[in-house]
């Protein structure tokens, strides 16, 4: 118990340790306006740096990022198949998969999985 208790708090002081090195380690000392302005051959710059940033595909890849995870949570359900009742792990999986359903009808019914209008 004690052990336990020595190795949480080495490990909180290291990470805090890493955590104030890295905030120390990243200051700039100045900022340079011309540093940070675009180098365009030594013209001004005829337009904005940064590209708009797609909002389409900012969706699409949230969508994505939902049923990947949605695999993460089913694998484990599978494994305490064998420890639970079936009807109980059927009804907690239906309602999982059911509220993700929903979710997806509701994106295909707002136009958000369409990719050209």
């Amino acid at each position: 118990m004690i052990s336990l208790l020595i190795m949480s708090i080495l490990i909180l002081m290291i990470s805090f340790i890493i955590m104030m090195l890295a905030t120390i380690l990243s200051k700039k000392s100045f900022i340079d306006r011309e540093k940070a302005s675009p180098f365009e051959c030594g013209f001004d710059p005829i337009s904005s740096s940064r590209l708009p940033f797609s909002l389409r595909f900012f969706l699409i890849a949230v969508i994505f990022l939902i049923f990947d995870v949605e695999i993460a949570l089913l694998f484990p359900l599978i494994l305490i198949m064998n420890f639970s009742s079936i009807m109980m792990w059927f009804i907690v999986s239906s309602i999982f998969i059911l509220i993700l359903l929903i979710g997806l009808y509701h994106e295909w019914n707002q136009g958000a999985l369409n990719w050209a209008n």
